[in-house]
């Protein structure tokens, strides 16, 4: 009886210290998120040190990539972290780079515990942040919160694996799979609670792309446009092969406020080049194609990739979205459905590709779904 009495206790223990990890590894991945979109080329990682049960220090990647999100909490725990758990969304880097190595700072505040949500694949770390750590005498337990973590630092981890940025294809269609009226004419699909959805993405994106045909045709400004976030706007970039660009735009016009890059090719004019960059803009020549979007798609996430840019969203046209498609280069789909339909005139989601492309492919699964409004927004991610 008494060995039984002890073993429930000591079960009911274990569950208990589940739930705390479980929350405080929640509360330093809510963290990290804050840090989406201005952290390129770093990942945005949450870190909370917890000592007794309480929390002590709080910390996540800083604008430009530093400080990392363990310096900072540790910082803010001062003497406190001596003996603490330290809960991080990714492994703690143990090279030296723009900064010293976190597991440094980690090691000598006398941290006891380190949980720590899933390992960087970086090859300069790549489990040696845990082993070092280990080595040091401290416990560290990893795995916990892996899932959302891999989301969370998807474009980190793109961009180490396959030199190129994590794409999210952004999509606002009508009931009848369309995204403009006849004759390219933009119209409004989608109410001001998917809008909303969508600044909000924007600024947790280093970059958004569009062709120049959507330039063209909606001179967009392409900011995020949430009251008070409007310093979260992404770089926005646009494919043009020939610099059509005109300097009127309000993108052009706004170039020295958010940054503008122009992705053009190899042939395009210098005068034209030489005036965007007058205005503010940065050109960057790649290679050409012969098929639309006219420039090619890897080699233009690979200069993304080289410039820092981790995760990009892209807003363009329904040739644009279909050459990514095709490519397949997308990663994860933002598809907002508006109730209206727009008629058999309108322009298809996809340009000649069914919508079915993506909604029916065994590529992709269904991550979440939820109301608007009177709109429906549908997250699908890569399988």
């Amino acid at each position: 009886m008494i060995f039984r009495i002890l073993e429930d206790r000591y079960g009911q223990k274990i569950k208990e210290s589940k739930a705390a990890d479980q929350r405080f590894m929640q509360l330093a991945l809510s963290l990290g998120r804050r840090g989406l979109g201005r952290t390129w080329p770093n990942p945005a990682v949450g870190a909370v040190v917890v000592k007794d049960g309480v929390i002590v220090g709080r910390g996540w990647t800083q604008p430009g990539g530093r400080p990392h999100a363990e310096p900072e909490a540790l910082r803010r725990a001062g003497e406190a972290a001596h003996g603490a758990t330290l809960y991080v969304t990714l492994e703690p880097c143990s090279h030296f780079g723009k900064s010293p190595p976190c597991v440094d700072a980690v090691i000598a505040s006398g941290i006891a515990r380190v949980v720590s949500a899933i390992e960087d694949p970086n090859p300069e770390v790549a489990g040696q942040g845990h082993a070092r750590l280990r080595a040091a005498g401290i416990s560290v337990d990893v795995g916990l919160g892996a899932q959302e973590a891999a989301r969370d630092h998807a474009g980190h981890f793109r961009r180490i694996r396959d030199k190129r940025p994590h794409v999210m294809l952004k999509l606002a269609v009508s009931a009848d799979d369309k995204i403009g009226a006849a004759g390219r004419k933009p119209v409004a699909i989608t109410g001001e609670a998917a809008r909303t959805r969508v600044h909000m993405l924007r600024a947790q994106c280093d970059a958004i792309l569009v062709g120049i045909g959507t330039v063209l045709a909606d001179d967009p400004l392409l900011t995020c446009r949430l009251p008070g976030m409007e310093a979260r706007s992404p770089v926005r970039v646009v494919l043009d092969r020939a610099l059509r660009l005109p300097g009127t735009s309000k993108l052009v016009q706004s170039a020295r406020q958010t940054p503008l890059w122009v992705m053009t090719s190899d042939f395009a004019e210098a005068p034209a080049a030489t005036k965007l960059g007058a205005a503010g803009a940065q050109v960057i020549r790649v290679a050409a194609t012969a098929q639309p979007p006219w420039l090619d798609l890897s080699a233009v996430l690979h200069a993304l990739s080289d410039k820092g840019i981790t995760r990009l969203m892209v807003e363009g046209g329904s040739r644009v979205a279909s050459s990514f498609v095709a490519s397949g280069m997308v990663d994860e789909i933002w598809l907002l459905r508006g109730p209206d339909k727009i008629g058999i005139d309108g322009i298809p989601a996809l340009d000649a590709l069914p919508l079915s492309t993506l909604t029916g492919s065994s590529a992709f699964n269904t991550r979440a779904s939820e109301p608007l409004g009177k709109d429906i927004l549908t997250i699908y991610e890569r399988a």
